[in-house]
């Protein structure tokens, strides 16, 4: 594909577009040709390498991005975000992950949905209902993704950073990302959502702001990031958050309900071994977890066949699964951190 001339002359643009990337591959090339295939303008690119062994660097400069590098290896998107933000010139930080691919129209209705909304502070939207990799488990994944942001609450209350922009002037004040307490790719950008919200500001859910995702999401990577990356993570910030548990997004309280559901379904079905009457309630507990997520089940069934939708009901039982063990380990390492708090006061007052 044919690439655009760099744009020239664009001192202060109304994005600065941010990409951080480690060895993005085709993806990353399909991300950037999108970018700057755009009818929207008005902005600047910034791409930063974290490391790269392949040519991200070089494909990056064909596009006429300005690169930039991290100072140490898979410093993590947090890191590179944040190097990304310190050099952009633009009125808003758009920020953009290497292995999504914006639509057409994607930066010009972000753009539009922050002109005609000056009071934000951020926008953010979520990937296309046509997943790039065609393998079960990331088709679900993604599917999931697009129905979970395409219901929730526009008023936000958190960030997505795969496809957000932030005002620049916000994401200084708030201290952009934090990449102390989230080294690695994780959930920093539900972090800096509430830290803006704490900090009173505005962020909408832009429901016609969509990219393409091209991940191909495995089966054990999936569950190891879910579960380590975010769920538990997810749930320590929570509790450590003033904000509470906001009924949006992933923490409806139908999937909170689920979560318990899917444990007394796994309960019933061990003792239907030893007590026939356990059917009963295990077919009741069935009905119940079907009728809580019909919507997002009747979701799966509109955008794929049958086969796949039964599939993806097993998946989603799974989810809750590994969803409740992520926040019985986030408690319990919060209530340890809390006791190292807790035991360091101790100590301070009784040197005193």
């Amino acid at each position: 594909m044919r690439k655009p001339a760099p744009l020239k002359g664009i001192s202060h643009p109304f994005l600065s577009i941010v990409v951080p990337v480690y060895n993005g591959g085709e993806a990353f090339q399909a991300c950037l040709s999108a970018i700057t295939h755009s009818p929207f303008r008005d902005w600047e690119l910034i791409v930063v390498d974290d490391g790269s062994s392949d040519r991200s660097a070089q494909v990056a400069h064909q596009f006429g991005a300005k690169v930039l590098r991290t100072h140490r290896p898979k410093s993590g998107p947090g890191v590179a975000r944040n190097l990304g933000a310190q050099a952009a010139q633009g009125q808003y930080l758009c920020f953009i992950d290497a292995d999504c691919e914006a639509n057409l129209n994607t930066l010009s209705r972000l753009a539009e949905a922050l002109k005609s909304h000056p009071d934000l502070d951020a926008v953010f939207g979520s990937y296309d209902d046509a997943p790039k990799a065609p393998n079960f488990v990331a088709q679900y994944k993604n599917l999931l993704h697009h129905y979970t942001h395409q219901t929730g609450c526009e008023d936000a209350s958190t960030f997505w950073a795969g496809c957000g922009a932030v005002k620049r002037s916000t994401f200084l004040a708030v201290g952009g990302f934090d990449t102390k307490r989230y080294p690695r790719p994780s959930i920093e950008d539900i972090d800096l959502g509430y830290r803006i919200k704490q900090a009173g500001g505005r962020i909408l859910l832009a429901k016609q702001v969509q990219v393409k995702h091209h991940k191909a999401w495995k089966l054990n990577s999936l569950i190891k990031t879910d579960l380590f990356d975010r769920g538990i993570p997810w749930t320590q910030l929570l509790l450590n958050s003033r904000s509470g548990m906001a009924n949006d997004l992933n923490l409806q309280v139908s999937s909170r309900l689920s979560v318990v559901a899917v444990y007394l379904l796994l309960l019933l079905g061990l003792s239907s071994f030893y007590s026939p009457q356990a059917v009963w309630g295990l077919l009741l507990v069935t009905i119940a977890l079907l009728i809580l997520n019909q919507d997002v089940y009747r979701f799966f069934r509109q955008k794929r066949d049958l086969s796949f939708t039964l599939k993806a009901i097993l998946m989603h039982w799974l989810y809750y699964i590994y969803s409740g063990l992520a926040f019985l380990i986030g408690n319990y390492l919060h209530w340890q951190e809390q006791l190292g708090k807790d035991r360091a006061v101790t100590k301070t007052l009784f040197d005193h």
